[in-house]
């Protein structure tokens, strides 16, 4: 059995078209469902739906034998973690957005910033946002949030936040403005190093797959 480790949403939702092209059909939705291992039209294929940040640690120890996972998890999760045990073999090139910094509109960040100035930042992404901002010698005190970053600085409790951006809309509709891209963001496709040795041949075979409908993406 092959187990796949996947997040409900759009890493879900954009995963589907790559297994479909290695010929796996997910037989029941998340939305609709309230079962936590999904079955597929493969007997030696099974989903598992965990949280987001969750995927790495289910595929690094064995809970999972590949997952799909943002870029922004997985650099959090080999900070935290240190060297895991995960194979990174592709790019899978979906869920694609942006890691940026964002303040209110009408903030001098870069007045601040030459000036030296110490800044508040809310993030859920804490060791991303440090060692940006210490690359940049930029001083700031990092206040880890959860959730509903936007809402830090309207408050007053932040001078900025470092959070994913796709469109902008949430930025604008709070009065907030991208002042600096940290990085683009995708989805990584990770693999537990124990399981590739197992089964290599079946994980070797969905991994080819997945490059080639990259490489090939269906025309609609």
């Amino acid at each position: 059995m092959i187990t796949l480790a996947l997040s409900k949403g759009r890493i879900f939702d954009e995963t589907l078209p790559l297994l479909a092209a290695a010929g796996i059909e997910v037989l029941e939705s998340p939305e609709s469902s309230r079962k936590l291992i999904l079955p597929t039209n493969q007997p030696d294929v099974q989903v598992v739906l965990v949280r987001a940040t969750d995927v790495p640690t289910y595929v690094q120890y064995g809970g999972a034998d590949l997952g799909v996972v943002g870029r922004d998890t997985l650099i959090e999760h080999c900070a935290e973690w240190g060297q895991t045990s995960l194979f990174q073999p592709l790019d899978l090139q979906i869920a694609r957005c942006r890691m940026s910094v964002a303040v209110p509109v009408g903030f001098d960040y870069a007045g601040k910033v030459k000036q030296g100035a110490r800044l508040r930042v809310a993030t859920k992404y804490v060791n991303i946002a440090r060692e940006f901002f210490a690359e940049k010698g930029v001083h700031v005190d990092i206040i880890k949030l959860y959730g509903s970053m936007e809402l830090a600085p309207l408050i007053g409790m932040a001078d900025a936040i470092v959070d994913l951006v796709s469109t902008g809309g949430t930025l604008k509709a709070n009065n907030l403005v991208e002042v600096e891209h940290i990085m683009p963001i995708s989805s990584r496709l990770v693999v537990n190093q124990a399981a590739l040795k197992l089964q290599q041949e079946p994980i070797r075979r969905l991994i080819d797959t997945f490059a080639e409908a990259i490489a090939h993406p269906a025309v609609a």
